[in-house]
Parts: structure tokens; C-alpha cells; sequence
């Protein structure tokens, strides 16, 4: 008759000992190895195999490490922990090691039962991480089974690489280019979105009426949509392409909200976007109900802070101090910001014969405009749009205005002055809404009709004839500019508007800016994914030719269009920008700034230099009104407050308009004299006025006040106990590595990246390394860097707890440490004794791991897990009289060091002392796990707290007895004794 085993015991079968796991059943036991991860899980069937209870043995006397092993084994241990037994199921499989600001959006939705959040902090703070970490989780706990991320087709493979690194979430792309692909694999009658359970999918895709219905048919539980600002319109917005596209999206979002148990994550730096009707329309897709709370009530904003969060960077870039209401700032974190931009407006002017090209191009303009003015509306919305492509190309590069000026416009195929508004807006202006910079960068046309072909004939020929610094001034100052940049060790992005200004920078600044400098340019003629590899492809070369030594003279300059102006993140390569192009909206200026300046930024402060053409009739009035308005806003309130596209275009509209009645040359101090002009600008200040007063106000009013600092503090100390952080694993590489005879070098730059050769390693754990890395890297013994970023390439390792090569190392030095048979050195030991000056009384650490039976209510029903936890314990005295200490006592000796020698004689005595005195100290050990278990329980319960439903029937459950790993003595230094006698170095003690 075969024996019943509880969840969580151990048996021995197959030649080593198991952990019982809750899917078993009486006549087939569901196994994982004891230490081993998820992907050892094992099938036994008693009936045919031998299986029998088994206990966990207490170390041996004659297997003694030095100082290191404690801490060593613990580590090792802990990284071979997938899942923890606190209330974050998730935190232990990630790659990331989030900010402690970044678990409140978390921590708000472990308190809904159906998640519903707004989550808009600023840029660079990182939604992006904070939604991956609430969407790993509700996975993990089994609260979501499926999950699809609707973003712009230029982040999708951005969002599939974050999930994928930092989440070990693998999604499948849903775009224009690989719908086909998908779709041909399904099987008759299955939908792409049921076979595939994570995706990444375009919404402008999405949204179209034939994909739309399919995908809210068969849509995941878990929906997260990036930008979510470009899903709704203001009531009163002006129709046109822009808004349909905006309702189409929103009329998709509306009916993915409208299944109520469907969680859903909204992602957006603007809310309101300067329209409180935005706003209102946004929360009604988080809730309904939201969309007409009365948020000036206590009432109403308490319940949108349940579910909305909006935070600036300093509001979180010293966080959990005493400023927020903690007792001290024992867990404070301070985050690295870059501080305020470094600003510089760059002037430059014309040279006589681009002063001469552009004098006849407005002249051609104004001859057009009043021209088309007496043919009617249409003519004359079509000849508007043409000519402010013209103006624009021609202060842009003589390359963009060559294409434009022999190039037909794109709205002279209108067919009403509506439509012409339509065709020529996105193409002319630069709008706010990063929806509608995908294939935007090439360069318009100004052409409308034969007749006025061979006049732009002429000045195309003569814009071309003006390439190369002697008759483009704005190249030459750009080149003068970026030397200083680089001579003050910068690596700087330089954003143009069209690509054959891009295309042309790259051309003519190749071997100008020193011969180690590398130049690459990406525009919108690459598709999203060919522009991050293009990228890459450039810090790579640049990082080969700086070498080990790290040449301070190799720096990297790109050439880039706006099609990486908004959600690319630069910031590990670049950090200066440099507006080549004025652009016409100063929020786009804010997109492409905030590609560098970011969290893990590096430098301290990012340069931004914006260059305009003082004497072009344009830029400097466009400089003057916009931009020196928005500077203030943003100094005044500390985040951008986004312009309008409406308002941004009432400015140039009538710069261009003064520009083609008085000429380049004309006094545009007067244009603020105008009545008409003025009335209008009168305007536009009391909106941009009116837009910055709601965002602060509501910066204000609906600050995050859900969740309290100390909320968040408990669970930061609570994870970091469970799991250790980022500062560990590279400690733990580095000391397992060298004591496992491979050569490590550290250049302590101050990266924390180092290399190691696994040469000289025992065999088996050359094997494991082979495995993950390739067999030919380890054979030929080439060096492995070690880096701190989660991201790597084939053959480099990252420093965090999941990477496979951290994994094989500490599966290696736990093994090896377990069986006293292991061939070769074994770092970590399971005893040791140490005398040291740490101490004054003779202590004893204990290294025990803990398992835990955890029934988990969710809204898809109960879930049986098994969890492990290691902890450490401490006592002074003998095991009989045993006076345990408290917890920061006992971490403070894993940092104590041996300062004598020992007899050897005196540790097999000591050692002896306490592990026969452990039947003594197993009732505390005991009741130590049941106060772990209570305490798990609690903090379970804690994070839920806002929703009893989620916790009835939840159960932690310690398995008794404990395993003791380790026994590591701490005996008091004393006067060295006059007798000479056979002793244990401190090294090896």
C-alpha cells in the first residue's frame, strides 16, 4: 500500500530528494527537486518506482568553508527561487529590480479584483516597467490567463523586447507585416489572438472595422494600451483625419472596457492633453462612473486615486525618507534623474545666395497664395499647404528643399478646401499627437500645377547647387556645434523634420567630426525594427573601436528623423540633442529630448542645443511666441504641459502669413500690432494659460494618495529580505567565480560590468555554462562579460537573478556545497568557525530554509502552491541556552571577517557543540516558521486589504521540520596563546 504525501514534504526517489507539489495525486506524485527550479518538475508513479519519505540532512563536521560560505550559500540558494512565498508571486522571476516608487501602481491593483488603472506619470519615470510588473503578476497569480499590449507599430518591437528581457513574457507581433504570416498558421475557425496568448499589436491595425470585431471577440483579460491619450478626443475637437482616427481607436477601447471583468491598463505622460473633455473621456474607459465624478469632492477624488496615478520626477527622485512620513531613511531611494536640461538656443544665418533662394521662394509663395485666394476655397487651402511645405524644406536643408520643390503637393488632389485641410496638415505641421509621426518625415511637395512647374524647376536647380558648408551657413554652424559636443565627451542626436535632411547631414558631416567618430543616420525609410538595429549596430562599433581601454576619443553621432522622437529609448547611448530642425509644436521638442533624458541616463545633465535661423523670417518668432512660453510653463510646474495642435498652428499660420505680405526682411515686432493677429495671440495665451493651471491643479488634487510611503516601505524591506537585490548578484558572481578558479577581470570603472574565463572551472560547471552560452565560447575559454544591464547579446551574461548563466552558477555552488563529493573546489560549505573581532560572546548563524503550502483565492478559483523562503537565524551561547538575536544583528555577520587564526582542534570541538545541539534549537525553529507562516499570511492579506473577497479562504501553511543548510560559529578574539599548535587560517576557517 502506498503512502499519501502532503504538499510540500519531502520524498527520495530516482536517487535524490523532492518537493511534493500540490497538483500530486494518491497514485502519481507531481515532483520538483529539492533547490531545483520549474523546469525540473517530474511525473513519479509509486506503483512503478520507488519512492520514500525523506528528511533533510544536517551538515557534517568534517566539510568546513571559510568566512565567505554563509553568505555565498544564501545567495545561491535564493536565486534558485522562482517564486516566493510573500504576495508578490512574480518579483523572484523577473529581470529588473524595480524602483520602489514603481510597486505603487502594483500595489493598487492587487487591491481591485477586476484592474482597471490610469497610470500617467511623467516621462522617463517608467510605465512601461510599472505596467509589465502588474501584468507578470496577474499572470503569475492566475488572475489573467491571456494578455495583449495595444501600442503604435513603431513601439511594438520595443514593448516585445521590455516584456520579453525584463518579463520573460514572449509575445507575438500583430502588425501590417506579419499579420499574413500569423494568420496562415491557424487552424479553420481559430482566431490568431486565441492561438497566441501574448501579443503586441498595432492599434492603428487594430482598429480597422475587419480586425476590430475579431479581436474584442476573442480579446485576452488583460488588455494594456500604450499612449492611451490618442484613444479619445475632446468634445469639441475639430473633425478631420485626426479625429476620426482618434474615434475609431476610442470606439475600440470602448468596447474592450465594456466586458467589466476584463482588466485593463492605461498608459500616458498627457491626460489631459489641455482638455479636461480628454481627460473625462479617458477615465469613462477606465470606469464609466469615472467620467462624471465630481473630482473638486474629497469623496470623488478619493475614489479616482483608487484608480489613477500621476507623478513628476520629483515627486519620486528621493522617495521613502522622512519627508514622506517614515520614521527614518533606512530604505530611502534615491533614483537617478538626470537634473534639468542644459539649454542653449543656437542662431545662425543664411548665406547671400540661400538668402537670395529663399527671398524668391516667398516671393513665388505670396504670387501663389493670392493667386489661388481669387480661384476659390479649395484653390487656396491647396496652394496654403503647398507653400508652407515650401518654407518649411527650405529652411530645413537645400537637400529637402531640392525633393520639395520639384515634388507635386500632396494636397493639390483635394477635392474640397476640407480635404485639402486633411491631406496638407499632417504633413506641414508638426502635431503633438506621436500618432501621426510614423512616415511623416518625408518631404512634402509644393507643386500644384504645370504652370508653376518650370518657376520650381528653377529654385529646386538652385537649392541644389547650394549643398556643402560654402553655401549652407546652418551645416556649418551644426558642424562647429558638434565638435564642442564631442570635445566635451557627448554623444549626441541630431533630429531633423524631413529625410532628405537627414540623409544629407550624414552625407556631408562624414570625416568631419574626427576620424574616431561614427556617424549613422535612421530615418522612416527603415522600418521600426531595422531602426533599433541600425542603432545597436552603431554602439557596438563605436564600443569596438574604444576597445578595453575605452578610447575617450571614439564617440557616436546620429542623424534621425522624427520617427524616433517619441517612446524609442536612447538613453544607454546618447546624451545630447541637438533641434537641427525648429520644430513647429514645442511639445515635439519635449519627445525628442526625453529619448535621452530618462532613468539610466548616465550623465548627470543632458545638453540640448536648438538651432534657428535669426534672419529666415520663420524660426525666430516661432522660437519667440512657442517655445519661450513653454519653458516657463514647464520651469513654473516642473512638467510639459502639452500645446495644442490648435494653438501651435493659430502662431505659424500667422507668422507665415506676415512672412508672405512684408517679406524676410519685414519688422515682425509689428506683427503683434496687428489687431487681428493680436486678438489671436490674446487667445492662445489665455488657453495655454488655462491648460497650465488645470495640470497643476490637478498635479495637486489627484496626487497619488492611495497608497502611503510606509505602505510601500513595508513591501520593499519585506521583498528585499525574501529575495536580496541587484548589489548581491553581482557580489555572489563575482566571489563564486573566483573561488571556482575561473580569471576574473573587474575594471571597477564604476560600470559594475566585468569578464570572466571559465577556463580554469571544474567540469560540471563548464557544462552548465556551455549549455546557455555555446559550447565553442567555454572551449575555447574566451571571456564572458558580465553586465548590469538586463539586456545582452549571445554570449554575454546580465547580473540579475534570472539570467541562465547566474542561474547555472549558483545551481552549481549549491550542488556542490550539498555533496562533499563534488570534484574540485566548492566555494560555499555547509559549516564554518570563525574568530573574529565581530563579535564579543561566542555566535552561532544559521542558514534554514523554510517551505510554505499556500492556498491562493483568485477570481479563476483556488491555486495549491508550494513556496520556499530562506532566512538567516542567530544565537549567542550554546545551543541549550541559546539567546537569539534579531534580525539586524544577524545580517551584520555575514559581513564579518576573520581576524585570527583558529585551532584546529578548537573548530571540530566548537563545530561539534552545535550540530549536535540541534534537536535543542528545533522548537524555536518551529515556531520561528510558524510566525513567518502568520507573518506571510498577513502581509498577503495587507497588499488585498481593499478587497475581502480576494482573500477568503487564504491559507499559509509552514512544513515542518526545516531544513538547516548551514552552521557557521563566530568565536571572539583572544590573546593569542604561547604555545604553538596546529591552526585554521582565517581564510579557510
Amino acid at each position: 500500500m502506498s503512502l499519501t504525501y502532503t504538499a510540500g514534504s519531502l520524498v527520495a526517489a530516482r536517487g535524490r530528494e523532492w518537493v511534493v507539489l500540490p497538483e500530486s495525486a494518491p497514485d502519481m506524485l507531481v515532483l520538483r527537486p529539492l533547490g531545483g527550479s520549474e523546469d525540473d518538475i517530474a511525473a513519479v508513479f509509486p506503483s512503478f518506482e520507488k519512492v520514500r519519505p525523506a528528511e533533510f540532512a544536517p551538515p557534517g563536521p568534517d566539510d568546513l568553508g571559510d568566512q565567505r560560505s554563509a553568505g555565498l550559500l544564501r545567495t545561491a540558494l535564493r536565486i534558485g527561487f522562482r517564486s516566493g512565498a510573500g504576495p508578490f508571486r512574480s518579483l523572484a522571476s523577473i529581470a529588473v529590480e524595480p524602483r520602489a516608487y514603481q510597486l505603487v501602481p502594483l500595489l493598487m491593483a492587487l487591491r481591485q479584483r477586476t484592474v482597471r488603472l490610469l497610470i500617467s506619470d511623467d516621462v522617463g519615470i517608467g510605465k512601461t516597467v510599472e505596467a509589465g510588473l502588474i501584468a507578470k503578476e496577474l499572470l503569475a497569480q492566475g488572475e489573467a490567463a491571456r494578455l495583449a499590449v495595444l501600442c503604435s507599430p513603431a513601439l511594438a518591437e520595443q514593448w516585445q523586447s521590455e516584456l520579453r528581457e525584463k518579463f520573460a513574457i514572449d509575445a507575438e507581433l500583430v502588425l501590417a507585416s506579419t499579420v499574413s504570416r500569423l494568420e496562415r498558421g491557424l487552424e479553420l475557425g481559430q482566431s490568431l489572438f486565441d492561438k497566441h496568448p501574448y501579443t503586441i499589436i498595432s492599434t492603428d491595425f487594430i482598429k480597422s472595422t475587419r480586425h476590430r470585431e475579431d479581436f474584442v471577440r476573442h480579446c485576452p483579460d488583460l488588455v494594456i494600451v500604450d499612449e492611451a491619450h490618442s484613444c479619445v478626443a475632446a468634445d469639441d475637437a475639430a473633425q478631420g483625419s485626426a479625429s476620426t482616427s482618434n474615434q475609431l481607436r476610442h470606439e475600440l477601447l470602448r468596447k474592450i472596457s465594456a466586458d467589466t471583468g476584463r482588466h485593463l491598463l492605461l498608459l500616458t505622460a498627457t491626460p489631459h492633453s489641455g482638455k479636461e473633455s480628454a481627460f473625462r473621456n479617458l477615465l469613462g474607459l477606465v470606469r464609466p462612473e469615472l467620467a462624471t465624478l465630481d473630482l473638486e469632492s474629497p469623496a470623488g477624488r478619493a475614489k479616482l486615486a483608487e484608480h489613477f496615478v500621476a507623478r513628476k520626477r520629483a515627486d519620486v527622485r528621493d522617495y521613502l525618507t522622512k519627508e514622506d512620513g517614515l520614521a527614518d531613511d533606512s530604505l530611502a531611494e534615491r533614483t537617478a534623474f538626470p537634473s534639468d536640461r542644459w539649454t542653449k538656443d543656437e542662431p545662425y544665418k543664411l548665406a547671400p545666395a540661400y538668402r537670395a533662394l529663399l527671398d524668391d521662394a516667398i516671393a513665388y509663395a505670396r504670387d501663389r497664395v493670392a493667386t489661388a485666394g481669387e480661384q476659390g476655397k479649395r484653390e487656396a487651402r491647396i496652394a496654403w499647404w503647398s507653400v508652407i511645405a515650401l518654407l518649411r524644406s527650405m529652411v530645413s536643408s537645400p537637400a529637402a528643399a531640392a525633393q520639395t520643390l520639384k515634388t507635386r503637393s500632396e494636397s493639390a488632389a483635394a477635392r474640397t478646401a476640407q480635404e485639402a485641410d486633411a491631406l496638407g496638415f499632417p504633413v506641414a505641421a508638426d502635431s503633438a499627437d506621436n500618432d501621426r509621426l510614423e512616415g511623416m518625415d518625408v518631404a512634402p511637395g509644393a507643386a500644384e500645377s504645370e504652370e508653376a512647374g518650370a518657376r520650381l524647376l528653377e529654385l529646386s536647380q538652385r537649392a541644389a547647387e547650394l549643398v556643402g558648408p560654402a553655401g549652407d551657413a546652418k551645416l556649418k554652424a551644426l558642424t562647429r556645434h558638434l565638435k564642442s559636443l564631442i570635445a566635451d565627451g557627448y554623444h549626441p542626436i541630431v533630429f531633423c523634420r524631413y529625410i532628405p535632411t537627414a540623409e544629407y547631414l550624414a552625407t556631408q558631416l562624414e570625416g568631419k567630426l574626427g576620424k574616431k567618430t561614427r556617424i549613422a543616420a535612421v530615418t522612416g525609410t527603415l522600418s521600426p525594427q531595422q531602426r533599433l538595429e541600425r542603432i545597436e549596430q552603431l554602439a557596438a562599433e563605436t564600443a569596438e573601436a574604444a576597445g578595453e581601454a575605452g578610447d575617450p576619443a571614439v564617440r557616436r553621432v546620429l542623424i534621425a528623423t522624427d520617427c524616433l522622437s517619441e517612446g524609442v529609448n536612447l538613453q544607454h547611448h546618447f546624451d545630447a540633442v541637438v533641434h537641427y530642425d525648429l520644430a513647429w509644436n514645442p511639445t515635439r521638442h519635449d519627445q525628442r529630448e526625453g529619448r535621452v533624458d530618462r532613468y539610466g541616463q548616465k550623465r548627470d545633465q543632458v545638453r540640448v542645443i536648438t538651432m534657428f535661423g535669426e534672419d529666415n523670417g520663420i524660426d525666430g518668432k516661432v522660437l519667440e511666441v512657442l517655445f519661450m512660453k513653454h519653458r516657463q510653463i514647464m520651469k513654473d510646474l516642473g512638467i510639459s504641459v502639452s500645446v495644442p495642435d490648435e494653438t501651435a498652428s493659430g502662431v505659424t499660420d500667422a507668422v507665415v502669413e506676415w512672412l508672405l505680405l512684408h517679406g524676410r526682411q519685414g519688422s515682425q515686432e509689428s506683427l503683434f500690432e496687428l489687431d487681428s493677429h493680436q486678438e489671436s495671440f490674446d487667445r492662445i495665451e489665455r488657453e495655454w494659460n488655462s491648460a497650465a493651471e488645470r495640470e497643476k491643479t490637478s498635479r495637486s488634487k489627484y496626487a497619488q494618495r492611495a497608497i502611503h510611503p510606509e505602505e510601500v516601505a513595508r513591501e520593499v524591506a519585506a521583498v528585499r529580505a525574501a529575495l536580496g537585490g541587484a548589489e548581491e548578484v553581482r557580489d555572489f558572481a563575482l566571489e563564486a567565480l573566483g573561488g571556482l578558479d575561473t580569471l576574473v577581470r573587474d575594471p571597477r570603472d564604476g560600470s559594475g560590468d566585468f569578464t570572466a574565463q571559465p577556463g580554469g572551472a571544474p567540469a560540471g560547471l563548464r557544462d552548465a555554462l556551455a549549455a546557455t552560452l555555446g559550447g565553442r565560447l567555454v572551449e575555447e575559454d574566451r571571456e564572458i562579460p558580465f553586465r548590469t544591464t538586463p539586456a545582452v547579446a549571445r554570449g554575454e551574461a546580465a547580473l540579475v537573478r534570472t539570467d541562465p548563466v547566474i542561474g547555472a552558477i549558483a545551481s552549481y555552488v549549491l550542488d556542490s556545497a550539498l555533496d562533499t563529493n563534488t570534484p574540485g573546489p566548492r566555494p560555499a560549505r555547509r559549516c564554518g568557525v570563525v574568530t573574529t573581532d565581530a563579535v564579543t560572546t561566542r555566535t552561532t548563524l544559521l542558514l534554514v530554509r523554510y517551505r510554505f503550502h499556500l492556498t491562493l483565492p483568485s477570481r479563476n478559483g483556488e491555486r495549491q502552491l508550494v513556496a520556499e523562503d530562506a532566512r538567516l537565524l542567530a544565537y549567542e551561547g550554546m545551543p541549550s541556552r541559546a539567546r537569539w538575536l534579531d534580525d539586524d544583528a544577524t545580517a551584520a555577520l555575514l559581513s564579518a571577517r576573520a581576524t585570527a587564526n583558529t585551532h584546529e582542534q578548537l573548530v571540530r570541538n566548537q563545530i561539534a557543540k552545535d550540530l549536535n545541539g540541534l534537536p535543542d534549537l528545533a522548537a524555536h525553529l518551529t515556531e520561528y516558521g510558524t510566525r513567518l507562516a502568520a507573518e506571510l499570511d498577513s502581509s498577503h492579506r495587507r497588499v488585498r486589504k481593499a478587497n475581502e473577497e480576494i482573500v477568503r479562504g487564504l491559507k499559509v501553511v509552514p512544513q515542518e521540520p526545516a531544513d538547516v543548510l548551514g552552521v557557521y560559529v563566530y568565536l571572539p578574539q583572544q590573546p593569542a596563546p604561547a604555545a604553538s599548535a596546529p591552526t585554521v587560517s582565517g581564510a579557510e576557517a
